[in-house]
This record gives C-alpha cells, structure tokens and sequence, in this order.
C-alpha cells in the first residue's frame, strides 16, 4: 500500500484585486508603471484587466503542475479562501485534467494578505486505499507565551503574547488504509527586507526558527516517542540548509557552485535526526525548489518547498527518491546541466508560469 504527498506554493491563488499599488509604488505591477495613470478609477481598470488576462494562463500551468505531482495528498500554500480553492479545484484541475479532490480543508490563518495553507486529498490512493480525516487542528493562535519559545532576538521584532505562526501550522490526523499518518502543513514567515545591518534571511530567521521549534514542540507534545511515529511536516518553510550559486550571465554562460549554509531555521528540524528533509536524498546540484535572481551578482538556486518525514517513516523509505517538477518554472530559470525540462505550453520569460517554486512530490508506504 503506498501514497503520494506532496507540497506546492501556488503563489496568490486569489479570488481579489489588490488596488493598493496606486498609492503604494512597491506594491505596483511592473506592467502599469510603464503607464501614466492619472485616476485611481483608471489604475482600477486597468489593474482588472492585468489580473484576469494573465490568470487564465497562469492557473493551466499551476493545474499542470500538480497534475503532474499526482498526488492523493496535496499541501498547498497562498491560497485566498475555500472559494477560491474550490473555483481553481473544478474550473482547472477536474476540466483540464479529469482528476480533481474531493476532499478540502483550509482554516484562515494569520497572514496579513490573506493568503492561507490547505490540503486537498483524494477520497482514495491511486491503489484503493480509503483516506480518512480523523481530526484537524489549526495552531494559528498559539502564541509565543504558550510554548515558552520568546527570546532576546524575538524582542527586537516581537512581543510575547505575539502569535507564533505568521500563517498557520494545520495539524492533520489521517487513516490512509486504516493506517495512522499524521500531516502538519506550514508556511513559514517569508525573508524580508535588510534590517539593522543584516539581509532579509538573516533579519527573520529568529521567527522562523521559532516557528520550526513550535511545530517540533507541538509534535513532541502530542507523540511520546516521535521516533516511532509516521508523520511529515510539509510546506514553504522559506529558508534554505544549501544552495547552488549561479556564475555568470546568459551572454557568456553560467557555473554551478553548491555551498552548505553556516545556519538555517531548518536546523531545529535537522541537527538531531528529529526528521529528515528527503529531498537531500537527490545529488547536491539537484535539490533546489526555486530560482533567485537579482543580477548577475545575486543569483541562486535552493530548496524553500520541504517533505520532512519522521525517522520512522524515512527509514521504511529508504530507498526512494521525491520528485521535483520543475516544467512550470519560466525560461528565465537557469537550469544545470542534465536538469533541463520541456516547459508547458505558453510559459514566458518570466511570467506566466506555474508558481516560482516547484511541487515536491514523494511515493509512501506507511510502516
């Protein structure tokens, strides 16, 4: 009896118009600043019809994407609302490919966007088995007091009462064939601007470290022998063990360097063999879930997208390997060499395209 779980970020799966780009330039489509926009009226329209005439192509290629996972679970990030979800579920994954989820589950989180993580299943794996909800749990309200987890480097930014998950961490208990299997679904608190003399990865990694220590603690609580159980911690956790740094510019061709980081929020997950990040189980230049660029001098490839397993459920899976699909990336993505795929149809320079990131995707037998 095996499954597949997988973990996506389909990046603003929205059911809006964000209008606040006419009083805020950072929050501007790049397309309209090329435009004098002279009413906010105008800036409306115009924001309207750059939403709709690009999300059609977009959401073919996210669907596409996770048609290609196939999996009988999906944890999705940025996800607007169930409206939302349901409307991209029936409109694009059941018509384009015939094979959609019935069963759904989002709680509205913490983020300020609005944009939340769900979980789609199949009512059966692909060999029959049943999948059964048991139990769901949100810890969007737990708050840093709760799990005695505030620190000195969390005051800078925070307060105690402040609440721990900037969106949420949604706690599953599944039967899947009758098997307990435990799902935990988190978006971690995004890298942000350059503060106090420190990059945008360094400034926030103290509440991302806190919010890894949180699902942990959480977990422990619940299990007194984590060793021994089967569960995952799946989602966009936005920080990185390693990474692969790209050299050079596309005149003149690109290098591929791989480098280990001196620390990582993930180490909380890692350092101790509480669970294991699978993917590392591909070859170094081969783990990467996302392309950044900010010129030539600041480009990179690493994994923001994670499938921890539990050392028990790693080790009936030893020997398999996740997926990466990666056909959804734009044509401004640099691959390493070997790691070249076929695009879907339409796929830009840049946009559209299925998400930044790519789905991570994973074959189980449950012990």
């Amino acid at each position: 009896m095996s499954f597949r779980l997988a973990t996506f970020n389909v990046e603003n799966l929205l059911t809006r118009f964000d209008f606040t780009g006419f009083r805020n330039q950072l929050r501007q489509d790049r397309v309209i600043k090329l435009f004098e926009v002279s009413s906010e009226g105008v800036y409306q329209q115009l924001e309207q019809a750059r939403v709709v005439a690009a999300t059609d192509d977009t959401r073919q290629m996210t669907a596409l994407a996770i048609a290609d996972a196939d999996a009988d679970i999906l944890c999705l990030q940025e996800i607007d609302n169930m409206a939302a979800l349901q409307a991209f579920e029936y409109g694009y994954l059941f018509r384009m490919v015939g094979n959609g989820y019935r069963q759904k589950f989002l709680v509205e989180g913490n983020d300020g966007r609005g944009i939340d993580v769900a979980v789609v299943m199949r009512e059966e794996t692909r060999d029959g088995q049943k999948i059964e909800l048991r139990d769901i749990r949100s810890h969007a309200m737990t708050t840093y007091r709760d799990l005695d987890l505030f620190n000195e480097d969390l005051a800078l930014t925070n307060r105690i009462d402040d609440k721990i998950f900037k969106r949420d961490c949604l706690e599953l208990d599944l039967l899947i064939g009758g098997r307990p299997f435990s799902l935990y679904v988190v978006h971690f608190k995004s890298m942000g601007n350059p503060r106090d003399g420190l990059d945008g990865r360094q400034s926030t990694m103290p509440i991302r470290r806190a919010e890894a220590r949180a699902v942990r603690r959480i977990i422990e609580d619940r299990f007194s022998a984590t060793g021994t159980k089967s569960f995952a911690i799946c989602g966009d956790m936005n920080d990185y063990q390693e990474r692969v740094d790209v050299i050079g510019r596309r005149g003149t061709g690109y290098g591929f360097e791989h480098q280990n980081e001196t620390e990582s929020a993930l180490d909380v997950f890692s350092s101790d063999g509480f669970a294991e990040n699978v993917v590392r189980r591909r070859e170094p230049l081969d783990r990467w879930t996302l392309y950044h660029a900010r010129g030539p001098q600041e480009q990179w490839l690493c994994q923001l997208d994670y499938l921890w397993l539990s050392p028990a459920l790693a080790a009936h899976n030893a020997g398999r390997l996740p997926e990466i699909i990666r056909s959804g990336q734009p044509y401004r993505t640099v691959f390493p060499p070997g790691q070249e795929v076929e695009r879907y149809p339409r796929t830009g320079w840049d946009r559209p395209k299925a998400s930044d990131h790519c789905p991570v995707v994973m074959t189980l037998d449950l012990p």
